[in-house]
């Protein structure tokens, strides 16, 4: 946990200076290949969300990375960590996709979500490349956006 909490320490900072200044690095950069990644990641963050509003949380939790899987061990500990902490992407009002881009060397999704309370927020999903060249999530970060709420 501790490594985990070490390693976010400069994606907070980044995240700001991304927040002010727009994304650090676009991986949609026209080429076929940056394409088919954010398509990849779309899928698969769109395969989740369908999953969490069908209430399907092993499904869910099977588009986590295995680090992910390996931290919070069963469908059940993954949904409460996520009805606790990430109910905007886990029953949002708005779900919209942004140029994906990449945060300290990690490939993101980043996406304009608002939740259930009509607050906005930027969610930053974490993509983790698999041996078999597809992608899982390997975390997500939820950002406030000032001043938007619907």
């Amino acid at each position: 946990m501790t490594n985990r909490l070490a390693r976010c320490l400069p994606i907070q900072r980044l995240l700001i200076l991304w927040l002010l200044a727009g994304p650090l690095a676009v991986v949609t950069n026209g080429s076929a290949r940056a394409d088919d990644e954010s398509a990849a990641f779309q899928a698969v963050i769109s395969a989740q969300l369908d999953a969490f509003r069908r209430d399907d949380w092993p499904a869910a939790f099977g588009y986590a990375s295995p680090a992910i899987r390996d931290q919070f061990g069963d469908p059940d500990q993954f949904r409460r960590m996520v009805m606790d902490g990430y109910l905007p992407v886990a029953r949002p009002r708005i779900f919209e996709y942004e140029p994906a881009t990449v945060v300290d060397g990690r490939p993101t999704q980043p996406v304009f979500v608002v939740g259930p309370d009509g607050i906005a927020h930027r969610a930053l999903y974490f993509m983790e490349p698999q041996p078999d060249g597809g992608w899982l999530i390997d975390g997500c970060m939820l950002l406030p956006v000032p001043d938007r709420t619907t």
